[in-house]
């Protein structure tokens, strides 16, 4: 296995990795993250009676908005046009936490395992901007990726 860092040259210095010669090819990446809450705080999530609104729906839609904007936030992404974005979110109630799984695809020249755990982390930060009111203690976290395929690695699943 290759270990050497893609994104610094022989110098040490941060740089874009050069994608020109790449083959373009289906890609998919799917992440997964958890916001740990309250039981009060998840029930009044499931019954939609957060002050805010409907918790889950504005943050399945500022996590997409997130996948898009990956590049502007992480300094060597390339910007990407989505092809698909998708996320979706399990309540757990013995363990008080929303499970959130987010899925991006493009036809490209690069990965987007960073536009998919974006989506988890900004729909995270988005589940606790409108439930802070209630519940401060909140916790985002073991935000991984989960799978990813296409390009010249193939397929990769965390194990």
């Amino acid at each position: 296995m290759d270990h050497k860092l893609t994104h610094f040259d022989e110098e040490g210095k941060a740089v874009m990795v050069d994608v020109s010669e790449k083959s373009e090819t289906k890609r998919s990446a799917v992440a997964r993250g958890t916001v740990k809450m309250s039981a009060e705080t998840l029930a009044l999530i499931e019954e939609g009676k957060m002050g805010k609104g409907d918790v889950l729906g504005v943050a399945r839609v500022a996590g997409i908005m997130g996948a898009k904007k990956t590049w502007e936030m992480i300094p060597m992404c390339h910007p990407i046009m989505l092809t698909g974005c998708e996320a979706t979110f399990t309540l757990d109630r013995e363990k008080s936490q929303i499970i959130i799984e987010a899925m991006a695809k493009t036809t490209g020249k690069t990965g987007v395992e960073m536009e998919a755990l974006t989506m988890v982390s900004v729909i995270g930060l988005t589940i606790y901007d409108m439930c802070k009111a209630v519940d401060k203690k909140m916790v985002i976290g073991d935000i991984h990726l989960v799978k990813k395929t296409g390009g010249k690695s193939g397929t990769w699943t965390y194990e």
